[in-house]
This record gives C-alpha cells, structure tokens and sequence, in this order.
C-alpha cells in the first residue's frame, strides 16, 4: 500500500514538473524569443504594419479609411470629401447589430453574384459618380477610363490599396480642389506606387492612406 502511495506521488510530482516546464517553455520563453525576433528584424509587421504622420499613429497600411464630409441632417451615407484621394468601395461592411453596446464595423463581402442586378446596379451607380466627382473644367473623365477597382468593393472591404489607373484618374480632382498643379500630384502618385512583389508577383497599388498623407504635407508646404 506504501508503495503504491509513494509510486502514485512520484508520477504526480514528475507530471506537474513536465507541466511548469512546458509552461515556461512555451507560455514564457517562446513567445519572449518569438516576439524579440519580430521586433528586431520585422519591427513595423510586428506593430501591426502602422503608418504615422506627423509623431502619431493614424492607421495601418493594411486597413482602408474612408475620406467623408460629416454626415447631413437627415443624411444617412455620407458624402466623400474630394480633396483627398478615394479608395474602393466598402459595400460589403455591414454594422453590428447583436451587441449593441459596442459601435463596431464589420469586414466582409457583398456575396452578391455576378449577374446580381443589385451589383450591377451598385457598378453602374459607382461609375457614374467617379466620372462624375472627377470631371473638373478643362478635364472631362470617359467611361472607359474607369478602372474595376473604383467601382467595385474587395473582398473585405476594406483593401487598403487602389490601381494606379484609379490614382491618375483622381489627379486632376486633388490639383483642382487643392489649388496644386497636376504635375505636382501625378508626381505623388508616381513616387507613391509600389511594383509587383519580386518583379512578378501581382499587380502595382498605391496606398491611399500614405498617399493622402503625402498630400497633406504638400498642401501645407504650398
């Protein structure tokens, strides 16, 4: 019986030494290294890609903002601000209506099928308002110069990129509503455009949010 008892608290004592030191191993030195690691060669991912302007953090380079007016009396979707640069459309957020106490915004897709007439109804109503918002005197936007992104929202909503197609075509807007050249602001663009990844890998995008950043500083130099 005393052997079973001493037999049963050895197994007992040598589990809950395997226990703390899988527990220090994993819950405490791991993630320690892991994190000083990330910190050391990949400081900005590991911040959750922050971009910040003038000593603050004001997004992140892989989420989209929205550049509205506030909202109207009686307005329920809100006017976009022109003199800023635009991003894609965000039809697919929706809002929280479960837990009511927390104000939040929901990522996702609009799941509506190609041949959807609401899609085609929301493209059609999106082409018509960026040739629209981006026709200034001396400058008439053509339906064909409308790239697909400017009409159509990603599969999050919230894709924080545009064409550069989607860029040039709002330049002429941002120089007219901002008192600035055009060469002054394509030059932004240009300078603000990334390549494809290794040279091959997708398609070339501009960051709107560093884009518009860029803008800002422009603005108060000019």
């Amino acid at each position: 019986m005393n052997n079973s008892v001493s037999n049963t608290a050895r197994l007992l004592w040598a589990g809950l030494r395997a226990l703390l030191v899988l527990t220090l191993v994993t819950g405490v030195i791991y993630p320690l290294v892991v994190t000083g690691i990330a910190q050391g060669i990949f400081p900005g991912k590991a911040n959750g890609s922050e971009i910040k302007s003038e000593g603050k953090v004001v997004g992140s380079s892989l989420i989209g903002q929205s550049y509205n007016l506030p909202l109207k009396k009686g307005q329920e979707t809100p006017d976009p601000d022109l003199k800023w640069f635009q991003g894609r459309p965000q039809n697919g957020l929706g809002t929280n209506s479960i837990n009511t106490q927390y104000s939040l915004i929901l990522s996702g897709a609009t799941n509506l099928s190609a041949d959807s007439k609401v899609l085609v109804q929301q493209v059609k109503d999106a082409k018509a308002a960026v040739i629209k918002d981006n026709s200034v005197p001396g400058y008439t936007v053509k339906a064909s110069q409308v790239p697909a992104d400017a009409v159509t929202s990603s599969g999050s909503g919230l894709d924080p990129d545009i064409s550069p197609a989607y860029a040039d075509l709002q330049v002429h807007r941002i120089a007219e509503k901002n008192g600035l050249s055009v060469a002054q602001v394509q030059k932004l663009v240009d300078e603000h455009t990334d390549g494809r990844t290794l040279g091959f890998i997708g398609e070339p995008t501009v960051n709107v949010l560093e884009l518009n950043i860029a803008l800002k500083s422009l603005v108060t130099k000019s």
